[in-house]
């Protein structure tokens, strides 16, 4: 993009009534179809139960959706998309067609069926809240930004509750203890209640989509409202003995946040399973794809084989073992995910099981053989 169409961007967004809630040239240019149509070009913050809020030029509509839910659970109406409504006077008014997407933060469902759930669409920033008031766990991290990476949005690691931590000193060896999963990942130590960190964190999210995520008693409500600058979300208290609570928030609401930027909130989420997220589990592990470019073998697994970098380096302390058992974990759970939907794949598979069976075997007799 040249600077003269940049600064005709930056003119129109600036101008147009949805420009708050994101609208900006290359949407206008993609739903032009569809105002020759006579339909309003608008933006969900709201689903429930096939009817869908809609914020649009001339204000918040209540959309029905049946147009556009179709049997694939990852192209129903989410929560950030922009959809095409029928202008004023039709009972009811539907959403007819949804615009595609920029990204989408997906994850699987906690049912046994291989079915995806998206949870906001149109993201610019992932921020993953983790509170403080209790232990860290970094594994859990790894998996948010594996999918907040794989959605093509920005993740951002939030620690909420930072007046929780007074010492200084222990406050940056938690920073840095995040810092060491989330490579590439910014790390920002927050306290709604003092308003320690909430300017720079404003400061990130006031150029585009943010998304909350992260488990109940996290905080995102109270971070919202800090944001927000009134309390619009409600809030619970957290249990002082494991630092949990209960869902304060129970739908994802999207909200244009008053210095700029949206802000989509998501109810806490105790299950967070990957969904086809190699390339985020890439992202988050990167040095053990570094290297693993310098192991003998390009097939390596990294477990037991001769000129392995990855093992070598953990032999040296360059690379924590918990890092690397993070990595298998979600790297096998993400195989098993894709295997469902994936004949090649399952395929793959079943031919790795036999090889490294082949190995255990051939190991097994050459012991054998040694002792006899």
């Amino acid at each position: 993009m040249n600077l003269a169409s940049s600064l005709s961007s930056s003119a129109f967004s600036s101008s147009h009534p949805l420009a708050p809630y994101g609208w900006d040239a290359d949407w206008e240019s993609e739903f032009a179809p569809y105002a020759a149509e006579g339909l309003l070009p608008g933006r969900v913050v709201r689903v429930d139960r096939g009817q869908c809020d809609v914020v649009t030029a001339d204000g918040l509509v209540r959309a029905d959706t049946a147009f556009v839910t179709p049997n694939d659970p990852l192209r129903v109406v989410c929560t950030g998309d922009w959809v095409a409504v029928d202008p004023e006077g039709g009972t009811p008014r539907y959403a007819r067609t949804c615009l595609p997407r920029r990204t989408a933060f997906v994850r699987s469902t906690s049912s046994k069926r291989s079915e995806g759930q998206i949870l906001a669409a149109n993201v610019d920033h992932a921020i993953v809240a983790v509170s403080l008031a209790a232990e860290l766990d970094l594994a859990r991290i790894e998996r948010f930004l594996a999918l907040a990476w794989e959605s093509g949005a920005q993740p951002l690691v939030v620690l909420t509750k930072a007046d929780l931590v007074p010492d200084p000193v222990t406050l940056a060896y938690l920073v840095q203890d995040v810092e060491t999963a989330a490579p590439g990942v910014p790390v920002l130590s927050v306290s709604a209640e003092q308003g320690e960190g909430l300017d720079v964190l404003a400061a990130v999210v006031s150029g585009g989509t943010a998304v909350l995520l992260g488990q109940s008693g996290a905080g995102k409500s109270t971070l919202a409202n800090a944001l927000l600058g009134e309390d619009v979300m409600g809030v619970q208290a957290i249990r002082d003995v494991d630092g949990k609570g209960r869902h304060t928030t129970t739908t994802r609401n999207l909200l244009a946040l008053p210095g700029g930027g949206v802000l989509i909130d998501t109810p806490g989420l105790r299950g967070v399973g990957l969904w086809d997220a190699g390339s985020g589990v890439d992202q988050v592990f990167a040095e053990i794809a570094e290297l693993a470019e310098e192991c003998r073998f390009h097939d390596c697994a990294h477990e037991s084989e001769p000129g392995c970098a990855v093992l070598a380096a953990i032999d040296s302390g360059a690379l924590p073992e918990r890092r690397l058992e993070s990595y298998r974990k979600l790297m096998r759970e993400n195989q098993r995910i894709v295997a469902k939907t994936d004949a090649r794949m399952r395929a793959e598979i079943r031919k790795e099981w036999k090889r490294r069976g082949a190995i255990g075997k051939a190991a097994m007799e050459a012991k054998r053989g040694g002792l006899r």
